[in-house]
């Protein structure tokens, strides 16, 4: 059937097509055609029409660009003209979502591909008018709130049904079953396990809790997609369309293809790169291992290893600031903190990760004795070693007069900054464009066979990355909202497309200008419309997710989530962890990363913050979301779902399931990174005050995961035995763990008798945790006995501080009891109550600073590597 569709579309099909996969027209040329409707399907539908019902889609994705352009633009407040309130913009953005969703994607694998049928067009339309409802009948809507009537609940009950259909259709299954059960969960309230139980709802209230207001399909997930998500797929997108994608393989394998197994290093680095724009670990892998995963097999790595290679490293790329498969716009409104600070806190974790991944290849292409690529002309150790360090140094000092620069400039010219700026940004992109026509134009692809020398290949493409300083510059400096650092960037990317190839005429490349410029405004339609296909399935997926919240907020199911765990776990902190990410795991399986955050955090992230302070474990609510975060990223290569591994394995023609095993394996150091940085938040940077402190903390925590990667492959610089497993090990987790050892050497804590609260809580630094053990009879007449962390007020005098956090107290006989509890407390919420007495608290003490322990663990990993090298002479 695929077949014959691709022989019976016309032209207009045929062009349909090309704005559909989100890569390159140069790696295009490259792919096998049953991959390429692999990545067709899974990523942007299918269906390639011709005809009208072809123009129909595509100036339907086209308007769908320029309306999210235009809504994100000063344009409607300097004109005071087309200006959209976040309900308006959210509904706006799902018409065009769920009617693309349902004329794009096909219904059933048998259903046609070269033609739309009626039903669809049926369907598509009374869809986008339920989720245009909100739009449309605003003024209405507000006038009835919380008494809908009998058309609010159909619209409602008919928009829930085809949002569903339609998360199947652009998803599989996975998503809309999960947002199907929680739907049944909430009628099936009453008829549900004791532990499981709640009042259940009614239709009327269902509906108009999911479709009506902004606590369901309507919330925050869409508004994120609304006002960020889209715009930031859109740049990578044209990023992609413009030739970046391509640019950013060939810098990694010019850099990096000469080294042991320099082709499989050359795909973490590029995957790295593509990842940062890209929304998706399968794009992820289509795009980067269409080529990669061929160099790897020809150099001699096995195609189960090949494909776990790149699964990995796509995988990775969702979790590396600053996009994170646009999960990252989601946490900065889940967590409440800004976006730079965000990018503080995860890129770390995301560096190491990374950086180990790169080590894990070194240490297979060594285990397997693999050879490099050859390079077209010879590149001295000396020469790399100059080119690298002053390319590095180089991006320093230009980063430093950029920085000073630009400050004097705005406190010369003012107002006219922006001008000026444009000017400066305008110069250097004809001055890199300059420098890169001197260059051939390269080879594609996948016809590489000889390495091109590293910097004529690195200056071929310099004028793309602009974009993505100026989107950075935006952020980072001057903190404008992400939303309008993508615009700014999306629009300097826009001016590139069309005019780098008339420039690269009149700069002598060759061709007519004329034909240059119409080529230029293609390339710039066909990238608009394949960003707003790249965003049915995202705006589908966090439309269905909203379903989800939904259902915690209108049944407490977070709260039995919790109950859960804590029942199974028995209150053991470790467990609680262990269980949540299998969950997060099971759960995250077969979603699109935004998705996946949005169920788990929803879900799972209430779960460690409750019962980690119920624990005495003070956990910061980023280092929650973050660990919830990773384990659903992880669902992408783990069997049996895996769906990165599955496309990775369709390249690399290997076993699906094997090629996933394979990737987890190599995944199991970012599945320790969580559980490390929940007990050591310095990993997110957190606490970590000067720049020497953040340098030593990612120093001594790569030393860690390298090692750690060198346990787990059995190989250091020769193979390991089992007692240097274990002393590597040993060692790893020293580094990261050094207060576990030295809490047991210097206790942190002097336990005080539960009298002296009052003493202890007037001596805590502002924003502290009284680490108090209480013991009481609950509600439900059960007896419990725990250690809580209290978050104390910054107000003077202890039973201020007490009352600030929520308790009065009473002392009888020289036993302290809680006399009072305010409601809705902090005290309430870590579950006391009234007449729990409090046995003892913790005072902090002072003791020696635990990076000491980091001495012995140095040691023990000098012994190995002496030991190891004193073996490996032999054998050379």
């Amino acid at each position: 059937m695929a077949e014959q569709g691709r022989n019976n579309r016309g032209s207009a099909g045929a062009r349909w097509r090309d704005t559909e996969v989100p890569i390159s027209r140069e790696e295009k040329a490259g792919l096998d055609p049953a991959v390429e409707d692999a990545i067709a399907e899974s990523e942007t539908g299918a269906r390639a029409p011709s005809g009208v019902p072809a123009q129909i889609l595509i100036h339907a994705t086209l308007a769908w660009s320029l309306f999210q352009l235009w809504l994100v633009s000063p344009l409607p407040f300097i004109l005071n003209l087309g200006i959209f309130n976040s309900t308006e913009a959210r509904s706006i953005h799902l018409a065009f979502a769920i009617f693309l969703a349902y004329t794009a994607y096909p219904a059933l694998k048998s259903s046609p591909r070269d033609r739309i049928p009626w039903h669809d067009w049926l369907f598509g339309l009374t869809a986008a008018l339920c989720a245009g409802y909100l739009s449309l009948f605003q003024h209405e809507l507000a006038t009835r709130a919380g008494l809908p009537s009998t058309l609010d609940i159909a619209v409602g009950v008919t928009g829930v049904l085809l949002l569903l259909e339609a998360t199947r259709r652009t998803l599989g299954p996975p998503l809309m079953v999960v947002a199907a059960l929680f739907l049944a969960y909430t009628f099936l309230g009453p008829y549900m396990p004791e532990i499981l139980a709640h009042k259940g709802a009614s239709l009327s209230k269902a509906a108009s809790h999911y479709w009506i207001t902004t606590e369901g399909v309507f919330g925050i997930a869409l508004g994120v997609s609304t006002s960020m998500v889209f715009l930031f797929v859109l740049f990578g997108s044209l990023l992609e369309r413009a030739g970046a994608g391509a640019y950013f393989i060939r810098v990694a394998f010019s850099v990096l293809g000469h080294f042991r197994g320099g082709p499989a290093k050359a795909a973490v680095l590029s995957s790295g790169m593509t990842g940062l724009i890209s929304g998706s670990s399968i794009a992820n892998v289509v795009t980067t291992g269409t080529f990669t995963i061929p160099l790897m097999k020809r150099v001699g790595l096995p195609a189960e290893k090949a494909g776990a290679v790149e699964v990995a490293s796509s995988t990775n790329g969702q979790l590396t600031p600053p996009v994170m498969g646009a999960a990252a716009f989601l946490m900065v409104e889940y967590v409440g903190i800004s976006y730079v600070e965000l990018i503080k806190h995860a890129i770390v974790p995301a560096l190491i990760a990374y950086i180990a991944l790169f080590y894990i290849v070194h240490l297979e292409a060594m285990k397997l004795g693999l050879k490099g690529m050859e390079r077209e002309i010879p590149w001295p150790l000396r020469s790399a070693l100059v080119g690298v360090f002053g390319t590095f140094f180089g991006l320093v000092i230009l980063s430093f007069l950029l920085y000073h620069g630009l400050g004097w400039v705005k406190g010369v010219f003012g107002e006219a900054t922006p001008w000026i700026t444009t000017l400066l940004a305008f110069t250097a992109y004809v001055g890199l464009l300059a420098r890169a026509v001197r260059f051939p134009e390269p080879a594609p692809l996948d016809r590489v066979s000889r390495l091109p020398p590293p910097g004529p290949t690195i200056q071929s493409g310099l004028h793309f990355l602009l974009p993505v300083v100026v989107l950075i510059w935006n952020l980072m400096v001057e903190r404008l909202s992400p939303g309008l650092s993508a615009f700014w960037a999306t629009l300097f990317m826009m001016f590139i497309i069309v005019t780098q190839r008339p420039l690269r005429v009149l700069m002598g490349r060759g061709g007519e200008i004329r034909s240059a410029f119409r080529a230029g405004l293609t390339d710039l339609k066909a990238g608009l419309v394949s960003g707003a296909r790249n965003m049915i399935a995202i705006g589908v997926a966090t439309a269905a997710a909203g379903i989800v919240v939904g259902t915690v907020t209108l049944t407490g199911v977070g709260l039995v989530m919790t109950e859960l765990v804590e029942f199974i776990s028995g209150g053991n902190v470790m467990l609680m962890l262990l269980l949540t990410a299998v969950i997060s795991l099971i759960l995250g399986m077969g979603l699109p990363t935004t998705a996946n955050y949005i169920v788990v955090s929803t879900l799972m992230a209430p779960v460690i913050v409750t019962l980690g302070a119920e624990a005495g474990l003070i956990v910061p609510l980023i280092a929650v979301h973050l660990f919830v975060f990773y384990f659903g990223i992880l669902a992408d290569d783990t069997p049996p779902v895996g769906l990165a591994a599955f496309a990775a394995s369709a390249i690399a023609r290997s076993d699906p399931i094997r090629t996933g095993i394979q990737g987890f394996a190599y995944d199991i150091r970012t599945a320790v990174l969580p559980f490390l940085f929940i007990f050591n938040t310095e990993l997110l940077l957190i606490g970590v005050d000067t720049l020497w402190h953040g340098a030593a903390v990612f120093l001594v925590g790569l030393t860690a995961m390298l090692t750690f990667a060198a346990a787990t492959q059995r190989f250091l610089l020769v193979q390991t035995r089992w007692w240097e497993v274990a002393a590597l090990l040993l060692v790893a987790f020293t580094l990261f763990r050094p207060d576990f050892w030295w809490d047991r050497l210097h206790p942190p804590f002097d336990e005080l008798p539960g009298n002296r609260i009052v003493e202890v809580a007037e001596s805590q630094p502002a924003g502290a945790r009284l680490r108090m053990a209480v013991t009481g009879l609950t509600i439900e007449g059960n007896e419990v006995t725990k250690w809580i962390a209290l978050p104390l007020g910054e107000s003077n005098g202890g039973e201020e501080r007490l009352r600030t956090a929520g308790i009065e107290l009473r002392e009888e006989a020289g036993r302290m009891f809680i006399d009072h509890l305010a409601f809705a407390s902090p005290a309430e919420k870590l579950g006391l109550d009234f007449d729990f007495e409090v046995l003892a608290v913790q005072q902090a003490r002072e003791r020696p600073p635990q990076a000491l322990m980091f001495i012995p663990a140095y040691l023990l990993l000098g012994i190995l590597l002496w030991n190891q090298q004193r073996r490996r002479r032999p054998a050379q």
